[in-house]
């Protein structure tokens, strides 16, 4: 990577840090980090991915998330060129990234993952591994409290979603996000290094939907 790459990368880096510091639905600069590092672990094992690409895309890839901006899938893409266009990166990285950031996110259990090159496959992996384990469950509800959902409701019964709109209109309790989400991750994938990580994270989930469920009528 070259010094102008590296001084933009960092520079992308304060400004995410800067928005995002104190955010509390669990997207927030924290997760961008996690997100980052991964995806730096990934491309040790993936050295044809462009790292300036990869960088630049773990940082970005929920500068502006469609949950919190009344659904614009355009949302993200559109800020993340801006910020690169005054950056002066070349089109074909901007690019790129947009690209990354349209596709990265979870559309539904019916909606099969279509990221197109190596750089979105290890943005793919990072964002869903941070969606995984210990973290993916206080994320989880963080998100559930800020969004005003319950914790639980045994009447509630999961939804695979077929497509993005129904998705994005669930509303359910957090813990049927795990069914409709989180516990599917593991399988989506793409690189070898991620499905590694992916399994132990996995396994700490369903371990705590077991205690959970064991605590639930607070008879134990």
């Amino acid at each position: 990577m070259t010094p102008v790459q590296a001084d933009i990368i960092a520079k992308t880096a304060n400004h995410v840090e800067q928005t995002f510091s104190g955010e509390a639905t669990g997207h927030d600069w924290w997760h961008m980090y996690r997100v980052w590092q991964l995806a730096k672990t990934i491309i040790a094992s993936e050295p044809t991915a462009d790292r300036f690409v990869v960088e630049l895309a773990a940082l970005l890839h929920d500068i502006a998330d469609w949950k919190f901006h009344d659904g614009d899938e355009e949302a993200g893409p559109q800020a993340a060129r801006a910020w690169l266009s005054g950056l002066r990166v070349e089109e074909a990285v901007i690019a790129h990234i947009e690209d990354i950031i349209r596709t990265v996110s979870f559309k539904g259990a019916g909606v099969a993952s279509n990221m197109k090159t190596l750089e979105g496959k290890i943005i793919h992996d990072a964002d869903k591994l941070d969606a995984l384990g210990a973290i993916g469950i206080a994320r989880a509800f963080a998100y559930g409290g800020a969004a005003g959902r319950p914790m639980y409701d045994p009447a509630s019964k999961p939804q695979q979603h077929e497509d993005f709109a129904a998705y994005k209109k669930n509303n359910g309790p957090t813990i049927d996000h795990f069914y409709e989400k989180l516990l599917l991750l593991k399988d989506r994938m793409y690189t070898d290094t991620a499905k590694q990580l992916a399994q132990a994270r996995h396994d700490y989930m369903e371990n705590f939907l077991k205690q959970f469920y064991s605590e639930w009528q607070g008879d134990r």
